[in-house]
C-alpha cells in the first residue's frame, strides 16, 4: 500500500453505470467530505458527500483529489473499478478546517480569531497518559499539571482554577455555567478524542459565559470509513498501567464507534496518590440522505483518586515526596449523551439540533481545603460533594445568502441543571515538623457533619440566543460580525442561614472581527491579517456564592451573596504566513484584555480562602506558533507567548479586621511572563515507520502572592518519545522529564509574613512504554 493512497477493486461497472468512491483520511481512517474531485482539464468533476462518498460517470479516467487540509493527489482511475482514497493529511497545510470558531466547519483564514487545532497526527504519536501532554503544545496555552490528570488552566489568564475557560466535546460544554470544576477534564475520555481545538479569549458571542480566556473543543473519534481496531497497553516505573481500546466501522447508512480505556495508579513516586479511572465512548452514526444525519453519543467515566496534596519546602528540595495526609480523595462519576441532528440544504445553507443530558457527581475530601495556622497542633478540613444533573438544547442555522458572499447565523441554547452541593468540617491533628513552622502529617481525627460549610439546592436555568451576520465588502476583505444574550438565574434554599430566593445573571457580549487574505490563500505563499474586538463575562460559580465565610464581612456578611460577575474586553490583532512552498508556517496574534470584578481568591494565614469580585486587571501579550517541515523526515515546532497579567485597582481586603494593601500595578500570582514548547521530529528514510522527537517545555518565574514579595524560579523540562510500527503492531516509550529536573508545576504561598510556600512537585523522570496493535479493513 502506497502512503497516502489506497486502490481497491470493490464494484464491477458497466459502461453505462457510474461507480461508487470513498475517500478517507489515512491517519484516523474517518471519511472526509467536501473532497473535490476534478479532471485535468477542469470541465468535470465531484465532490464528496458528508459520508466520504462520490460518484464518478465512466468517461473520466483520471482526477486530481484535492481537500483542505490534506495532500493532493493525482489519481488513473482503472475502468470497472472503484476506488478507495486514504488521503494523507498536511500538516503544515495553511487552510486548516476549524469548527470552534462557529460550531460549523469553515477555514482558518477565515475565522478572525486566535484559534489552534492539534490534529489527529500529533495526538497519536504523543500518546498521552494525560491530556495536558498535549494541550500544552499549543501557543500561549499551559495546562497545568497537578498530578493524577488534576490541573488549572492558563490561556490568556495566569495558572487559576477560576472560571475563565470553557471546556467542551463535540461542541457541548462538559458542564454547565455556574457549575465550573477546574478539573473537570478528568471527565473526559483521552483516548477517543480524534483532534483538539483551542480558541484563545473571549468567544462568549457563539459559545456564552466561562469562555473568556479560551475554549477547548475536544472533538471525539467518528465512525471509520473501513473497519478499524486498535487495543494497546501503556504503563510506566511508577506503578501506572492502561488497557485501551477503540474499534468503528461504516456500513452503508449506518456507521459505529467504540472505545475507552481503563487505568490505574499503585505506590508512584508520590505517597498517598493511587487512582483508578475507567471511561467509555459510543457513537452512532446514521445519514438517512447524505444531506439529513443523526449522531448519537455517549460517554461514560467514572474516577477514583488519593488527594496528596502539596509539599513544603523541606520535602521539595530534598525530594522527599511524602504527603502530609493518607485519607483525601476525590470521586468522581460522569455521564453525558448527546442526539445531534444535521440537515445540509440545497444552498449550501446548514441547520442542526442538538438535544443533550448529563449527570454528574463529585465527592470529595480535598487537601486544599486544609486550614492550618502556624504552629498549632491541630487543623480543620472538609468533606463536600456536588452533584447535577442536566437537560439542554443546542439549535443553530447557518443561511448562505446571494449577496457580498455573506452568510446569517443565529442559534439558541437552553440549559436546566439542577444542583445541590454540601460540605461539612472535619478535625484533624497536625503532626509538626521539628522548625514547628511546617506540617509532616495531618492525622483524621473525626467527622463533624453537625459542622456545615455549605448546604444549598439551586434550579439552574440558563437562556441564550445569539447570531453573527458573516460578509465580503471588498475582496479578500471578510467581516465577521455577532452578539450573544446569556441570562443564568437559578432559585435556591440555603439551609445554613434558612435562606431562598432566586438570583440572576445577564449580560450581551457582542463582538466584530476582520480578516484580510494578503494572498488569497494559493500559490507557493500566502499571508494574511486579522483583528477583533470580543466582550466576555463569567458569573461567579455557585460553590463560591454559597460557601461560608470564614470570617464574617464588617457588616455581617456570612456567604458571599455580593460576588459580581467579572466582565472583559478583548482587543486582538493577529496574522498568518505560509512560506516556501508551505514548509514554513507561521500564526501570531496580539492582544490586549481588561477584565473588571475579576474573582480573586485571597489565602488566609489559616490556608482559608476569602473571594472578591472587585477591582480592575489588564492582560496583555503576544502568542507566536511556528510549524516548518524541510521535508518528510524532519518537521519542527514552536509555539509560544510573552505575557503580563496584572492589578490595575484592586485592594486586598474589606474586612474591618484585615490591614488594607494597595496592589495597584503589581503582578497577578501564579502569572509567569514567559511559556513555550517547542518540538522537534524525525522520521527516518531509512528506517521505515519509525519516528522520534525531542520536545522542550519553558515555563518562566511568576510571583507566589498578590504582594509580589516572593516569586518562583519557574521550570524547564525536556520528553523524549520514540516509537516504531511493524505490520500492525507498534512499539513506543516517552521518556517525560528526561534529564529528571526537580521543579513544581505550581508553588503558591499567603501575603502573611509568617505564611509558607507549598509546592506541586512534578514527576521525576519517567519511562512509559506501550504496545498496540491496529488493524485495518477493506
Amino acid at each position: 500500500m502506497a502512503i497516502g493512497l489506497w486502490v481497491a477493486a470493490a464494484c464491477m461497472a458497466t459502461a453505462q453505470s457510474t461507480c461508487q468512491g470513498l475517500i478517507f483520511d489515512a491517519q484516523t481512517k474517518e471519511p472526509i467530505p467536501g473532497v473535490t474531485l476534478i479532471a485535468p482539464d477542469g470541465k468535470s468533476g465531484v465532490v464528496t458527500d458528508a459520508n466520504g462518498r462520490f460518484s464518478l460517470t465512466p468517461t473520466v479516467n483520471e482526477v486530481i483529489v484535492s481537500a483542505v487540509g490534506y495532500r493532493r493527489q493525482r489519481v488513473t482511475l482503472t475502468p470497472n473499478q472503484s476506488v478507495h482514497l486514504a488521503l494523507e493529511p498536511a500538516v503544515e497545510d495553511l487552510q486548516t478546517v476549524v469548527v470552534t470558531g462557529n460550531r460549523e466547519a469553515a477555514l482558518r483564514t477565515e475565522t478572525p480569531i486566535a484559534i489552534s487545532k492539534l490534529s489527529p497526527r500529533l495526538i497519536e504519536e504523543t500518546k498521552p497518559t494525560s491530556i495536558y501532554e498535549v494541550i500544552n503544545k499549543t501557543p500561549g496555552v499551559l495546562m497545568v499539571n497537578l498530578n493524577n490528570e488534576q490541573h488549572m488552566m492558563a490561556i490568556r489568564q495566569p495558572m487559576t482554577t477560576n472560571a475563565y475557560f470553557l471546556y467542551l466535546e463535540d461542541g457541548v460544554p462538559i458542564r454547565p455555567m455556574g457549575v465550573f470544576n477546574h478539573n473537570a477534564l478528568l471527565e473526559l475520555n483521552q483516548f477517543t478524542v480524534s483532534s483538539i481545538e483551542v480558541v484563545k479569549g473571549p468567544v462568549s458571542s457563539i459559545y456564552g459565559p466561562e469562555a473568556v480566556g479560551g475554549a477547548v473543543n475536544f472533538i471525539t473519534q467518528r465512525p471509520t470509513a473501513v473497519p478499524t481496531a486498535r487495543v494497546g497497553i501503556q504503563f510506566d516505573q511508577w506503578g501506572y498501567q492502561r488497557l485501551q481500546f477503540g474499534t468503528g466501522v461504516q456500513r452503508g447508512k449506518l456507521g459505529i464507534y467504540l472505545g475507552g480505556f481503563v487505568s490505574r495508579q499503585r505506590d508512584s513516586w508520590l505517597a498517598s496518590s493511587d487512582y483508578d479511572k475507567s471511561s467509555y465512548f459510543a457513537r452512532l452514526d446514521y445519514a438517512f440522505t447524505p444531506r439529513t444525519r443523526l449522531t448519537g453519543t455517549l460517554s461514560y467515566n467514572n474516577y477514583n483518586s488519593q488527594t496528596s496534596g502539596s509539599v513544603d519546602s523541606t520535602a521539595f528540595f530534598a525530594r522527599q515526596y511524602v504527603s502530609t495526609t493518607d485519607f483525601t480523595y476525590r470521586k468522581t462519576f460522569s455521564l453525558r449523551s448527546r442526539l445531534t441532528l444535521e440537515q445540509d440544504w440545497k444552498d449550501g445553507s446548514q441547520s442542526f439540533i442538538t438535544a443533550f443530558v448529563r449527570n454528574n457527581s463529585v465527592g470529595q475530601n480535598p487537601a486544599y481545603s486544609i486550614r492550618w495556622t502556624t504552629g498549632s497542633s491541630t487543623a480543620m478540613g472538609q468533606i463536600n460533594s456536588n452533584d447535577f444533573k442536566s437537560f439542554g438544547i443546542i439549535a443553530q442555522h447557518t443561511q448562505k445568502l446571494n449577496f457580498l458572499n455573506s452568510k446569517l447565523l443565529v442559534g439558541a441554547t437552553l440549559d436546566l441543571s439542577p444542583n445541590a452541593y454540601y460540605a461539612y468540617q472535619t478535625d484533624m491533628a497536625a503532626e509538626l515538623r521539628s522548625d514547628k513552622k511546617s506540617v509532616a502529617k495531618y492525622t483524621l481525627l473525626k467527622e463533624r457533619p453537625d459542622i456545615q460549610l455549605a448546604n444549598y439546592q439551586a434550579d439552574i436555568h440558563n437562556i441564550a440566543a445569539y447570531l453573527q451576520y458573516d460578509f465580503e465588502p471588498l475582496p479578500k476583505l471578510r467581516v465577521s460580525a455577532g452578539l450573544r444574550y446569556d441570562r443564568m438565574a437559578f432559585d435556591y434554599t440555603n439551609a445554613l442561614d434558612k435562606s431562598s430566593g432566586d438570583k440572576s445573571f445577564s449580560q450581551a457580549t457582542p463582538k466584530i472581527g476582520v480578516t484580510y487574505d494578503l494572498g488569497n490563500g494559493k500559490g507557493p505563499s500566502s499571508m494574511g491579517v486579522y483583528a477583533n474586538y470580543s466582550k466576555g463575562f463569567s458569573p461567579p460559580a455557585l460553590t463560591s456564592i454559597f460557601i461560608k465565610r470564614t470570617l464574617p464581612t464588617a457588616s455581617g456578611d456570612l456567604f458571599y451573596y455580593n460576588l459580581q460577575p467579572a466582565t472583559f474586553d478583548n482587543t486582538e490583532i493577529g496574522g498568518w504566513a505560509s512560506l516556501f512552498n508551505n514548509k514554513v508556517y507561521v500564526d501570531g496574534a496580539l492582544y490586549q484584555m481588561n477584565g473588571r470584578n475579576e474573582l480573586l481568591n485571597i489565602r488566609q494565614p489559616d490556608n482559608s480562602t476569602d473571594y472578591q469580585s472587585a477591582g480592575r486587571t489588564v492582560h496583555r501579550g503576544i502568542e507566536l506558533g511556528v510549524t516548518y517541515r524541510p521535508s518528510k523526515q524532519a518537521f519542527f515546532r514552536f509555539g509560544g507567548t510573552h505575557v503580563v497579567h496584572r492589578f490595575v485597582e484592586f485592594t486586598l481586603s474589606q474586612r474591618a479586621s484585615d490591614a488594607v494593601q494597595n496592589v495597584d500595578g503589581k503582578d497577578m500570582p501564579s502569572a509567569p511572563r514567559t511559556l513555550w514548547n517547542t518540538e522537534i521530529s524525525y522520521y527516518p528514510a531509512w528506517l521505515k515507520n519509525f519516528r522520534t522527537s525531542v520536545e522542550w517545555q519553558h515555563v518562566s518565574s511568576w510571583f507566589q502572592n498578590q504582594t509580589n514579595t516572593v516569586s518562583y524560579g519557574g521550570y524547564d523540562f525536556a520528553n523524549v518519545r520514540i516509537g516504531y510500527q511493524w505490520k500492525g503492531i507498534e512499539l513506543y516509550s516517552n521518556i517525560l522529564n528526561v534529564t529528571d529536573a526537580l521543579f513544581a508545576t505550581n508553588a503558591t504561598r499567603g501575603n502573611n509574613a509568617t505564611d509558607r510556600t507549598t509546592y506541586t512537585p512534578a514527576a521525576p523522570r519517567t519511562f512509559v512504554f506501550g504496545i498496540q496493535y491496529s488493524f485495518s479493513g477493506k
